[in-house]
């Protein structure tokens, strides 16, 4: 009696019932519903390994390399020249109102390539301001974008459009790169040798700050078209993602991509001076 009692008592301080260890045939390991006992329980509990595991809890900056959410659209064709320029599913961008367009599409905030390709969109802006129109597209939050825009001595004339569910990206044939796409020696070695690391700073920025709300870590950022039922599935939006592809694209004032390139690597900041000078600045 006294063994019976103590196998009792010791089950119970570690966690388990009476009978979790009972394998007579009056058991089965299925229910008459074919259910089986636990397993359904640990899937419908939070404590489970399903919330244990929420990507939702890791640092924003390790979300940034988990794989994203689809975008809500298919992705297409990347522009060539002689194309017309893309239409968004939201006309985000529009073209051919006799201004031509240099188009960026960012990496991600805080990448330091991304860095170098901003500052000298935001160069070629000033320079050519009235004749020429920047626009520089952030798959990343505004309050982020906006955080990392400021670190950099702001947007200028640089006009700043975000696509936190990336739709505008998948419009113009950007994806998600391989990994050779990051991890190649040319990207490594560039990437050690950069020092406009800026993701830890902004997203410390905007934890101390309290800028970041359910809404935005679901991607209801304004001007983002991304639903909180679809942008709440995977990792958070908020720092974009490390995977996306970069574009930069040449418009002439009629609509038609007239250069066009997507990144090669994680590393290619891409010929900017190209872009304009077959533009003509």
């Amino acid at each position: 009696m006294f063994s019976n009692l103590t196998t009792k008592l010791a089950m119970r301080k570690v966690g388990l019932s009476s009978d979790a260890l009972d394998f007579s045939s009056s058991k089965s390991n299925k229910s008459n519903d074919g259910s089986v006992p636990g397993l359904d329980d640990l899937e419908e509990s939070n404590s489970g390994w399903s919330a244990w595991m929420n990507t939702k809890k890791l640092p924003l900056t390790a979300q940034a390399w988990l794989s994203p959410v689809p975008p809500p659209v298919p992705l297409a064709e990347c522009p060539k020249p002689g194309d017309l320029a893309p239409l968004d599913r939201d006309r985000r961008l529009t073209f051919g109102g006799g201004k031509p367009v240099i188009v960026l599409f960012l990496r991600c905030v805080g990448c330091a390539f991304a860095q170098k390709s901003f500052l000298a969109l935001r160069d070629l802006a000033i320079k050519n301001q009235g004749r020429l129109s920047c626009i520089a597209v952030s798959h990343s939050s505004r309050e982020a974008t906006r955080k990392w825009v400021d670190i950099l001595g702001g947007a200028w004339t640089v006009e700043i459009v975000i696509d936190e569910d990336r739709a505008i990206y998948a419009a113009w044939g950007l994806g998600l790169g391989s990994i050779w796409y990051m991890f190649n020696p040319t990207t490594q070695i560039q990437g050690w040798k950069e020092k406009g690391w800026l993701g830890i700073k902004v997203a410390n920025s905007l934890q101390r700050t309290g800028s970041i709300k359910q809404n935005i870590a679901l991607g209801n950022a304004a001007g983002a078209d991304a639903t909180p039922e679809i942008a709440s599935e995977g990792p958070s939006t908020v720092m974009g993602n490390k995977w996306q592809q970069a574009g930069l694209f040449a418009v002439d004032g009629r609509g038609t991509v007239v250069w066009a390139t997507k990144a090669l690597r994680a590393d290619d900041v891409m010929d900017l001076n190209a872009a304009a000078a077959i533009l003509g600045f």
